[in-house]
């Protein structure tokens, strides 16, 4: 019963915010009597439940278990390119960004990999510890976000809740999977103000691949405890992930069958804490360990093959101080010290200090009841202990309108500049052979982005939409030429984007709907008339759709169907068409006669759609699975 009336797009309107983030988000609660079918004697026995939104139908893969970037190849907010899968090899772009233009946030502290940006998604933290992703562009990434030059996906802790499910699943391909998680909260000497809870799971599964050499072999264990007051949440986390895949052209574009293994370790600490008036603050730290093998032929491990150790120091805070009703002070601050040893990167530095610090003042006007204006002026310091110093812009003004019917209007204009410098592979390995071929005269990136946004709010509905316009300079882009024997080369380029976003979310009676269409269109200069073709900066789509629906036809009965339509830029090593059409379905019975178990039945690339999400390297092939989950 409680299952039938959390729907996942009843909130998406909270998910969608163009402009507005906060250090330490406030829950929203809602009662379940927002369900159908529920009647009033239920209602009262039916606790609160916390409900949040998420920008897709679905919420979990076919092709393994659930993790924290697990279907944002469907979220119209981001581009996914993957490899193999997404809980393989994810690249994540926002707004026609390359993949290390985008930042990874926990609490407060931006999670970095300093060999590549390729490895940024790779967290191994259960997605029932962490919140909906929430995707910060424009003046929330140059405030929050470290390093990440274009966009940032940014996770919260949240509340532990007693609860727990046992998973297991097949599929063709030789699909295997299994998965337990189980969480228990308590009171403190009877104090209703302080409770403690402990969290963990475990994960693993293995395949053949949807494509020949695409097998897999994942596991993954993590765990935390908590201390919660009404006022603050403690966490302490630790996690583990192991993942071996391989797949063709995985990385070069030479027809070889590559492979990759890699191992993370990361240990957390979190609190948030809300004081005073409208104040809270936020403190993270973390130490991240990243190891990877990578094999360029696995029938001829020994023609080349790079082992890469990284090490990663970190603690970051965030915060909003009210002064009064009016002002207010918005800041964020990062040190990370990382280190790598690598056996193919030792030409130049092996470590690194990151230092980051911005503070944007706020101040409110109210113009009549309900209606207002904010304006927020500041900056943001970023320096290293390798790299020039640079100071960003960041500021915004919105308009902000609540209806007597409680309906919503939102208009905000802003400017925003934010940097980054280059991970080690594209700085730190041979300038002149090797299959990457780095580049240490790179600089630091910078990236202006000036925004117009739009957003409408009623009761069953919501739109949000936004232009932009954006500068990078010294973007570090893969290119390619057709004379090289490198398979990569890192290399600058000045790129000015013109961008348009809509994102449309209706609640109907049985079931609910989020739209999207996206349009970008981009300019761009090496000034190096050798490049023939870039892996990642003109690998965008200038259109792209995408249609998440969630039907209820009985109470024991879900179907969620994503779906997503692109026309990408044309590019010299892509192979077949620059369209693709994805589909991804999944049905859900849950049998009345056994309360607490779910099966699932879910296919994703229903189409079987060959489309290269990376030019060079196959596309993945359609992946149906079965899982059967008992939830406690």
């Amino acid at each position: 019963m409680i299952r039938a009336v959390i729907t996942t797009a009843l909130c998406m309107a909270s998910t969608f915010s163009i402009s507005s983030y906060s250090a330490v988000p406030a829950e929203k609660n809602l009662e379940s009597e927002v369900g159908k079918g529920v009647d009033k004697a239920a209602e009262k026995n039916l606790e609160k439940i916390t409900i949040e939104g998420a920008a897709t139908a679905n919420e979990s893969p076919v092709g393994t278990f659930n993790s924290p970037i697990s279907n944002l190849e469907y979220d119209p907010r981001v581009d996914l390119q993957s490899r193999n899968m997404a809980e393989a090899q994810a690249d994540v772009t926002i707004r026609g960004g390359i993949f290390e233009n985008t930042g990874f946030s926990v609490g407060s502290a931006t999670l970095i990999d300093p060999q590549t940006g390729h490895y940024f998604a790779e967290i191994p933290i259960a997605p029932e510890m962490l919140s909906a992703p929430a995707i910060l562009t424009g003046v929330d990434n140059s405030l929050y976000g470290t390093n990440s030059s274009v966009g940032s996906v940014a996770y919260k802790w949240r509340p532990i809740q007693t609860a727990g499910s046992v998973s297991l699943g097949v599929g063709n391909n030789s699909f295997n999977m299994q998965r337990v998680h189980n969480a228990i909260t308590w009171s403190l000497d009877g104090s209703p103000e302080w409770s403690a809870g402990v969290e963990g799971e475990y994960s693993r599964s293995e395949s053949d691949g949807t494509i020949e050499n695409g097998d897999h072999s994942f596991e993954r264990a993590s765990g935390r405890v908590q201390l919660i007051s009404d006022t603050s949440q403690t966490d302490v986390f630790f996690g583990y992930q192991d993942k071996f895949f391989g797949w063709p052209n995985l990385y070069t574009p030479f027809n070889v069958n590559e492979t990759e293994d890699l191992q993370t370790r990361l240990l957390m600490f979190n609190h948030q804490q809300q004081y005073a008036q409208d104040s809270s603050f936020e403190v993270s730290a973390y130490y991240r360990k990243n190891n990877d093998h990578y094999v360029f032929s696995r029938e001829n491990p020994e023609s080349f093959q790079a082992f890469h150790e990284t090490k990663v120091k970190s603690v970051a805070v965030s915060g909003r101080h009210g002064v009064d009703a009016k002002l207010a002070v918005n800041y964020a601050a990062q040190f990370t010290a990382d280190d790598i040893e690598s056996t193919t990167l030792e030409n130049n530095f092996t470590s690194r200090d990151y230092y980051k610090l911005s503070v944007v003042p706020e101040y409110a006007i109210a113009l009549k009841d309900n209606e207002h204006i904010t304006l927020r002026l500041g900056a943001a310091y970023d320096d290293t202990n390798r790299d020039d110093s640079s100071v960003s812009v960041i500021s915004d003004i919105v308009w902000h309108k609540v209806n007597t019917d409680k309906s919503t209007r939102t208009v905000n204009f802003s400017y925003s500049e934010a940097t980054q410098v280059a991970g080690y592979t594209a700085i730190g390995g041979s300038t002149s052979s090797g299959l990457f071929r780095s580049n240490d005269t790179l600089e630091r990136e910078t990236s202006k982005n000036l925004e117009l946004g739009v957003s409408l709010d009623e009761a069953t509905w919501r739109v949000d939409s936004a232009v932009f316009y954006r500068w990078d300079n010294e973007l570090t882009d893969w290119t390619y030429s057709f004379d090289s024997t490198s398979a990569r080369v890192a290399n600058p380029v000045d790129i000015e984007t013109i961008g348009v976003e809509f994102i449309a979310i209706k609640r109907l009676e049985n079931a609910d709907v989020v739209t999207s269409y996206t349009y970008l269109d981009k300019s761009e200069n090496y000034r190096d008339e050798n490049i023939d073709a870039s892996f990642y900066a003109l690998n965008y789509p200038p259109h792209r759709f995408t249609l998440g629906v969630i039907w209820y036809p009985v109470e024991s009965l879900e179907l969620r169907v994503d779906n997503e339509w692109r026309k990408q830029e044309e590019n010299a090593l892509r192979k077949g068409h620059d369209t693709a059409f994805f589909t991804h379905v999944t049905l859900t019975y849950s049998p009345p006669q056994f309360e607490g178990l779910n099966v699932v039945l879910a296919v994703d690339n229903l189409w079987d759609e060959s489309f290269e999400e990376i030019p060079g390297t196959p596309g993945r092939s359609d992946q149906l699975s079965a899982t059967a989950t008992y939830f406690w």
